[in-house]
Parts: C-alpha cells; structure tokens; sequence
C-alpha cells in the first residue's frame, strides 16, 4: 500500500495534474489525461509510455 504522504505529493507526469489511487489499490488515475499509472511492488511507475488508458 502506498503511503498517503507519497500519495499526497505525485503528479501525473504528462500535465502535472493530481492523481487518485485506483478503487483496487493497483495503479493512480489522472482523470484530465485519461490515463492508469500502474503501482508494481507498491512503486508507483509513473512513465508516460507505460501508463493505459482509462477505461469507460
């Protein structure tokens, strides 16, 4: 689990916007940009060319 002090301070990478954690605690959603930064071994991989699309 992300510590919330971590979480408080990232940014999506691609328009420094604010990011919440997914409803499974298993990536961070950028609701401007779309996008699912995927957390592996509770580190958060925040690279552009990494992140999916946000479904729906």
């Amino acid at each position: 689990m992300l510590n919330k002090d971590l979480l408080d301070i990232l940014v999506c990478p691609q328009c420094k916007g604010p990011v919440r954690l997914t409803e499974a605690a298993d990536g961070l959603v950028c609701e401007k940009c779309r996008l699912v930064y995927e957390i592996r071994d509770d580190i958060p991989v925040m690279l552009i060319d990494e992140a999916r699309s946000l479904e729906g």
